[in-house]
């Protein structure tokens, strides 16, 4: 337990870091903010980081708690959860998904503006998301031990 502490300040001292080196290597405009803000409504911001934040923590809980994934593709399904989340949500949220990644940018450029978005929404997501992936999960069986019956698929082809 006193190990989350630990994590949660490493994050931000990171975050923190990566915006203050950012800020220093490229010292042309200074106001300009490398964080993420919403381009809407902050509802709206609200809703999409919970969504692909959801979706995210979904599918890291698939990869990388069930021993039936496949362990060598996590990666891969991890990173295109990443990328499309970013694709669809980055022109309205900047898709952040971590808080950590919001609050290290607004602390170096004092800009706090909607920030309150960012701190809440991935943690609301990340928490559905795990809790959602344990309910669906039913089973500690292995995928093909589940599919060896392919009950599933009598189902389909008898109708």
């Amino acid at each position: 337990m006193l190990q989350v502490p630990a994590y949660v300040a490493a994050q931000v001292l990171g975050s923190t870091l990566a915006a203050g080196t950012l800020r220093l290597l490229f010292n042309g405009n200074q106001d300009h903010f490398v964080g993420t803000a919403p381009t809407g409504s902050e509802m709206q911001s609200f809703v999409i980081e919970f969504i692909i934040t959801f979706y995210l923590m979904f599918v890291i809980s698939g990869v990388a708690t069930d021993n039936r994934a496949i362990g060598e593709l996590a990666g891969l399904a991890v990173g295109s959860t990443v990328l499309l989340n970013v694709m669809f949500a980055g022109p309205i949220s900047g898709a952040s998904m971590n808080p950590a990644r919001s609050l290290g940018p607004a602390i170096v450029s004092s800009q706090y503006e909607g920030l309150w978005v960012y701190l809440t929404s991935p943690i609301l997501g990340a928490i559905a998301g795990a809790w959602m992936y344990n309910m669906v999960r039913y089973t500690d069986k292995p995928l093909r031990e589940i599919t060896k019956s392919a009950s599933f698929l009598k189902n389909v082809n008898s109708t």
